[in-house]
């Protein structure tokens, strides 16, 4: 933290800052605490990276010192509850003293040496917290997932990472012991529950017996400190390996200038515990910054008891994902009071322009997008302080060169649909992620001249914003026009019939590909005939964007094929009606 100290955007996070609050008629507007000027920022963004660097000791343990100080609000490091109303609070000092026994524990009692890989596969509890700051303590790399991964899944994760360790709960060890017996390099099964297995170490048994005087190794900078599978939205997860400063020390720019934290806020991030984003605000960016983490032990997505949390407990900041945006615009907002949000964010794919203004009409705030991968920190977003562009990313990050390029890596000019793509060349960020694991033909793959490319395919305009069109391979050529998915899926929602859509290419023995939507109709319109409905929206997209967009093809469903970080599955619904034809 030193090093991280010579830094001057770090060095302002020890500076308490108070916001204010500046009203209109119409909605709330929230100066930002960190964001001043985009241009400054993108001159003065110059992180430095030691040597070795730990997150656990050199930002979590610093915050346990601040508070032992007196130099931290009295907020707490991580605040968890449970639909049985089941609370738990811990200061910065807890979560240390508390993660240095289990790093004692896997180091000790389970006999993990530096470098082993943990699969840990647990839902939103405490514990979850506790493993991820003991992993770093003790050198481990930790690999994230989901608790609604099946059999196979856990299977292809344990022999595709070679894990020398799992932890989960009692749910899912049943599941993992069916194909265990596979993998030959699992030597330690550790249990997150009051009962007992056979066959499986206590969690809790060894937690109690484990002491809380372990020395945090002293990790070099580019040590692998994480592993995560990607969703799988265009083919089978990749292994995507994180140091230990990619994401400890480049989610400064998420935290302090996307997100706006201070040591005073409270943020509230929706992600499964299973993906990279719950890392990103779970862990790393509101810790950099000494913010509260808020949790929930929700089982499952429900608007109405997001809405009600949102509106009971003191959270300054949310973050989640488009998907439950669009579902949280469905309840009656009227009835709920947002008194402590200040700030709404969302990323993981593109937000629908209608959403935000809904949201913003009923809560007085705006929605500001990011974006970024699995691979990256935050690569573009819109910060508060900076002109919102309903539809757009933002801009660039300073973490990134972020250009659009074409199929050569040459730049191409504003207003031109190309590659979104980040300069490696001649130096890499140290933001990025290290490589694939164990494919070197994959991660070569993804570099095109001077540059990474990231799979996804956008438009800058003249002022510097991005707007993204789609996954490279979601792109539909119709009769010589490419069409982006996305604008389309945007102009659908904008009718009241339609609660969500995915739009894909469908053969055409004359134009070669068409636009088919799935379209996912509201209550209300579920009994309309659907001959005059297709016509209904068919006018209304040739009326919202460019005619030749419209979908020629339309078929309403129940629901859309999503990965578990509710990314919609359009690779698998354009792979149905290629089949067919």
């Amino acid at each position: 933290m030193k090093i991280l100290l010579k830094c001057k955007e770090f060095r302002a996070l020890w500076t308490p800052l108070a916001s204010r609050r500046l009203f209109s008629k119409d909605y709330r507007v929230f100066a930002p605490q960190n964001f001043s000027d985009y241009e400054a920022i993108k001159q003065l963004y110059r992180p430095e990276v030691p040597e070795y660097f730990n997150f656990a000791s050199d930002v979590v343990d610093k915050w346990s010192e601040k508070e032992k100080e007196g130099k931290r609000p009295l907020n707490p490091a991580l605040w968890w509850i449970s639909n049985k109303g089941d609370e738990v609070r811990w200061s910065f000092e807890e979560l240390g003293m508390l993660s240095k026994k289990v790093a004692s524990l896997l180091s000790e009692a389970c006999g993990l040496q530096r470098g082993d890989r943990v699969l840990l596969i647990l839902p939103r509890i405490p514990e979850w917290w506790l493993l991820n700051v003991a992993c770093m303590r003790a050198g481990l790399v930790l690999i994230p997932g989901t608790v609604q991964l099946t059999a196979k899944d856990i299977l292809h994760r344990l022999q595709a990472s070679k894990a020398r360790c799992i932890v989960t709960n009692e749910v899912l060890a049943p599941v993992v012991d069916s194909g265990v017996s596979q993998c030959h390099s699992v030597k330690v099964k550790l249990m997150v529950s009051e009962s007992k297995r056979e066959g499986w170490l206590s969690y809790k048994d060894l937690f109690r017996a484990a002491p809380a005087d372990h020395r945090c190794l002293k990790t070099k900078s580019e040590e692998p400190v994480s592993i995560f599978f990607t969703s799988g939205t265009t083919g089978s997860p990749k292994m995507v390996e994180h140091s230990h400063c990619s994401y400890g020390i480049g989610h400064i720019i998420s935290g302090r200038y996307w997100m706006d934290l201070t040591p005073s806020n409270i943020l509230w991030n929706t992600s499964d515990t299973g993906w990279a984003k719950s890392a990103w605000s779970n862990i790393f960016v509101p810790w950099i910054q000494g913010s509260c983490v808020f949790a929930h032990n929700m089982p499952r997505f429900e608007a109405a008891a997001i809405l009600d949390i949102l509106s009971r407990y003191p959270i300054t900041t949310f973050c989640s994902a488009p998907t439950a945006y669009r579902m949280l615009v469905q309840q009656d907002l009227s009835s709920y009071k947002f008194k402590s949000l200040k700030h709404c964010l969302s990323v993981g794919e593109p937000m629908n322009p209608e959403v935000m203004e809904q949201w913003k009409t009923h809560t007085g705030l705006d929605i500001y997008e990011g974006y970024g991968q699995t691979e990256t920190v935050l690569a573009c977003g819109t910060f508060k302080g900076m002109k919102i562009k309903p539809g757009s990313m933002g801009k660039a990050t300073a973490a990134y060169d972020v250009q659009i390029i074409d199929d050569n890596g040459n730049i191409l000019p504003p207003g031109t649909d190309g590659e979104i793509a980040i300069r490696v060349k001649p130096t890499r960020p140290f933001s990025l992620f290290t490589h694939y694991t164990d494919d070197p033909e994959k991660t070569a793959s993804t570099v095109r001249g001077d540059f990474y490319v990231t799979g996804d395919r956008a438009i800058q305009d003249e002022d510097g914003y991005f707007w993204f069109v789609s996954r490279a391979d979601d792109v539909i050529l119709s009769s010589g026009y490419r069409i982006g998915p996305f604008e389309v899926e945007s102009a659908l929602i904008e009718h009241p019939a339609v609660i969500e859509s995915a739009v894909v290419s469908s053969p055409d023995p004359i134009r070669g590909e068409v636009v088919k939507a799935f379209i996912v109709l509201s209550e209300s319109y579920k009994s309309h005939d659907p001959g005059e409905l297709t016509r209904e929206l068919q006018e209304h997209v040739k009326k919202v964007t460019a005619p030749y967009k419209y979908p020629r093809k339309v078929e309403f469903v129940e629901q859309l094929p999503k990965t578990i970080t509710s990314k919609i599955r359009r690779n698998e619904l354009r792979k149905k009606e290629w089949e067919k034809a």
